[in-house]
């Protein structure tokens, strides 16, 4: 029932109508790796990033490039 929140890896995102995020915390420092809709500026978490691993799942699980990511806080 409560506990640590599974991260929804798989499926794909559409880079027409998104683009990855990855939130931080100016306060706590953590953060959320996720997409964000272009039109309506919705964001959708996918992953609570704890670790540099973590990172390097959220890029290659997508195929996405560093440099390609938003960081947002």
């Amino acid at each position: 029932m409560f506990g640590r929140k599974k991260p929804f890896l798989g499926g794909s995102f559409d880079r027409e109508k998104e683009y990855p995020v990855i939130r931080s915390s100016i306060c706590t420092g953590e953060q959320v790796a996720g997409f964000k809709e272009k039109a309506t500026g919705r964001f959708r978490e996918v992953l609570c990033i704890r670790s540099t691993k973590d990172r390097e799942l959220f890029l290659e699980t997508y195929g996405i490039l560093p440099e390609e990511i938003h960081k947002e806080w």
